[in-house]
């Protein structure tokens, strides 16, 4: 490897902001089980390794957390077209119209901002099998560092599509798909889901997370068919007013999934 130069320092430096990952087309990610789930699908430009290109001081120059991890790596970004998109064995396809009609799951994030909430999710969206997550433009950047970090590699295996919300779950509709949100004022999602033909006998799901202050806006609510609530336990009894966002999506997914078994 050759030796980093002061530019290259810059350079990683610089990708921190977004401004700067929009215009060179370039994203960071650090630690060896990150860099090298992320090598699988992005293209690598620079590796630095402490001790042999990078010293300490540089690493620590360049790193975004607190304790660098000794490896840091520079990708290409890249954006994904829904049509013609393979979404795995489980997930089904996209068409230049919409979801295909193979079925699968789906999730939609109207606002989530917080880049490890982010994370979080596309991490969890890579344990149950969803392959593809349609962002409103103000969720937080997927190849901000801080979400990168937090898939622990699991942005090499899950495509971000961010979109005019509001326009793509009105075409979702049109097709008859069904769209779950998840609402304070929604109903029991476990009352909703215990008839396995909610799930079966749609070809596509497709469930919307809202923003983590506000929910999910008024603009995308009126496309949602079918309201949840996740309840709290026991009933009746004074509880925190909702969840996390990325922790609600995990108990979500996971009961969509225990139900298609």
């Amino acid at each position: 490897m050759d030796k980093i130069t002061k530019a290259q320092i810059k350079l990683v430096r610089s990708l921190q902001q977004k401004k700067f990952r929009d215009e060179l087309s370039l994203f960071v990610a650090e630690g060896e089980k990150c860099v090298s789930e992320l090598r699988k699908a992005f293209e690598l430009v620079y590796l630095f390794r402490e001790g042999e290109n990078a010293t300490r001081t540089e690493i620590e120059q360049m790193s975004g957390l607190r304790t660098p991890q000794g490896v840091i790596g520079v990708f290409k970004k890249q954006s994904f077209s829904e049509a013609g998109l393979s979404a795995g064995p489980s997930s089904g396809s996209f068409s230049d119209s919409g979801l295909s009609a193979e079925g699968g799951l789906f999730l939609a994030l109207d606002g989530v901002q917080d880049p490890g909430n982010l994370g979080t999710i596309i991490r969890t969206c890579d344990w149950f099998g969803v392959h593809d997550i349609f962002c409103s433009p103000d969720t937080a950047d997927c190849f901000n560092p801080k979400v990168v970090q937090a898939t622990m590699g699991a942005l090499a295996r899950i495509r971000l599509h961010y979109v005019d919300l509001p326009q793509k779950l009105s075409e979702f509709r049109n097709q008859h798909l069904a769209i779950y949100g998840t609402l304070l004022d929604g109903q029991n999602m476990y009352e909703v889901l215990r008839d396995k033909s909610q799930i079966i006998n749609h070809k596509s799901q497709i469930i919307v997370m809202g923003n983590e202050g506000n929910g999910i806006s008024q603009a995308v609510r009126q496309f949602i068919t079918h309201p949840l609530y996740i309840p709290s336990y026991p009933k009746n009894v004074e509880t925190s007013e909702s969840l996390n966002v990325s922790i609600a999506t995990a108990i979500v997914l996971a009961e969509f999934r225990r139900i298609a078994v």
